[in-house]
């Protein structure tokens, strides 16, 4: 017996107009990601990026180049005529698949596991309709499943809020909107959907009937938690969504031992992963594919983002970094500000309001303070002074400061590149360097001081007689 050929569709081509946004609606973000990034994740836990089929259509070429990156087709509804026309339009699609399953691109909570349960459920009870179901506390507003009898997993229908009989406005269970179809008898009934209803739409939900009508198979399964299928309509939801999912993400830390005080506080992404025995303090941003790793403390007020940390890394207060490398045991700010392609070496100390920008930063250098390193590759035991600048941009081009190990560069110099140190260098505070330094010499780039004695006497007198 051949093992059933399964595809996954993605409804993603709805404006979301109650959201009152130019967005499409799949692209608003919670918890760092798109809600169609959350739903293709899960779906690429358990099918081939081939075999998932993203239907798009308001503004499908910025959909599409959202998640281009992930690999999986796009199907075009350029027509938004409700979710029964969208599967409509993936028909050509997925012909030579044998079953289908259709997730909505707004429901980011759901879970890998939670697909492939849906999954086999629908292929052991040989259904052409499965449909996922939950029960929350409150079912107001959702079309509500109902079965043949009580406990069976056959449905007999699908029915609206607005259409709820008084005998059916108890019932409880809900549909999500997800689905698996056997496509066969799928594509052989959907013609006979209709806009029958207050929108004028094909609705998808619909197929219940038909499929019960034709004498098909339709059947029922709850999902384990009532949360994975809610959607969103309002930004207000929207938020609700994002804090229902880092609060997981929170929780999922600590569960691995990560310490988090005050965990409401901070704003952490489901991509996030950090290592055992690190500490968070109140009020951390850690976002994007942040990878910290173990025994680090990350102090109130940080923000990092796409950056990868090593082990027992300490950044003090109010830190920024994006896109950067930090070796173990390096000691950064407060108010440090490592930009894109900096890389701190290990044991490095970057301090306060020292700021990097595509800077290699060698193993146990030092810049303490307000000093701007950008375009340059430092050696290892360096100390660069309060004030120090690389000048790596002449108006059109950036260019490159060198530095190599064991330099010492005092306060308030300037190192005007293109221009080299090398090794055991030393430059004198104040100095303005525009030559290469040879190893061990010592550099001094700055004007001969002259006094003048009895001159600021003599200028008193002279603005007092005025």
């Amino acid at each position: 017996m051949k093992t059933p050929r399964f595809a996954i569709a993605i409804l993603a081509a709805g404006k979301g107009t109650r959201l009152h946004s130019k967005r499409p609606k799949v692209l608003h973000t919670v918890a760092g990601k798109p809600l169609l990034q959350h739903v293709i994740d899960a779906a690429l836990q358990v099918v081939a990026p081939q075999e998932i089929f993203v239907i798009v259509g308001h503004q499908a070429e910025s959909v599409q180049q959202a998640v281009v990156h992930t690999g999986v087709h796009f199907v075009l509804q350029a027509e938004q005529r409700g979710t029964g026309h969208a599967v409509q339009c993936l028909a050509p699609a997925v012909q030579g698949f044998d079953d289908l399953l259709v997730l909505s691109g707004d429901v980011p909570l759901i879970t890998a596991e939670t697909i492939t349960k849906l999954r086999d459920f629908h292929l052991q009870q040989k259904a052409a309709m499965t449909i996922l179901t939950a029960l929350p506390e409150n079912p107001f507003g959702y079309g509500r499943v109902l079965r043949t009898a009580p406990g069976q997993a056959e449905v007999q229908a699908i029915v609206e809020q607005k259409a709820l009989t008084a005998a059916q406005q108890d019932a409880r269970e809900i549909n999500s909107g997800i689905y698996a179809f056997r496509t066969q008898p799928l594509f052989a009934e959907i013609s006979k959907l209709t806009t029958s209803n207050a929108h004028g739409e094909y609705y998808l939900t619909d197929m219940a009937a038909i499929l019960h009508r034709a004498g098909e198979r339709v059947v029922a399964l709850a999902a384990d938690d009532a949360n994975q299928v809610l959607g969103a309509n309002t930004i207000a939801e929207m938020m609700q969504l994002d804090a229902a999912m880092r609060r997981a993400t929170t929780e999922r830390l600590m569960a691995q031992g990560v310490t988090i005080f005050r965990p409401e506080t901070c704003v952490i992404d489901a991509s996030v992963e950090v290592g055992a025995d690190t500490v968070l303090e109140p009020f951390v941003q850690l976002l994007g594919a942040t990878r910290i790793g173990s025994g680090c403390r990350i102090r109130s007020y940080s923000v990092i983002q796409d950056s990868a940390l090593g082990d027992g890394v300490l950044v003090r207060n109010g830190c920024v970094l994006e896109r950067a490398t930090v070796g173990d045991g390096a000691l950064l700010g407060p108010y440090a500000h490592l930009r894109p392609e900096s890389k701190i070496g290990k044991a490095a100390h970057i301090g306060n309001f020292v700021e990097t920008k595509s800077a290699v930063i060698g193993a146990g250098s030092k810049a303490n303070h307000l000093t701007y390193i950008g375009n340059a590759e430092i050696g290892a035991g360096c100390n660069l002074g309060a004030g120090v600048i690389t000048c790596n941009y002449d108006g059109v081009h950036k260019h490159t400061t060198k530095i190599g190990d064991g330099v010492f560069v005092g306060s308030d110099s300037t190192l005007v590149a293109p221009v080299t140190l090398a090794d055991g260098a030393y430059v004198a505070a104040g100095s303005c360097i525009t030559d290469d330094v040879p190893a061990d010499a010592l550099a001094l780039g700055r004007a001969r001081q002259v006094n003048k004695p009895e001159w600021a006497r003599k200028r008193r007198a002279m603005q007092q007689k005025k």
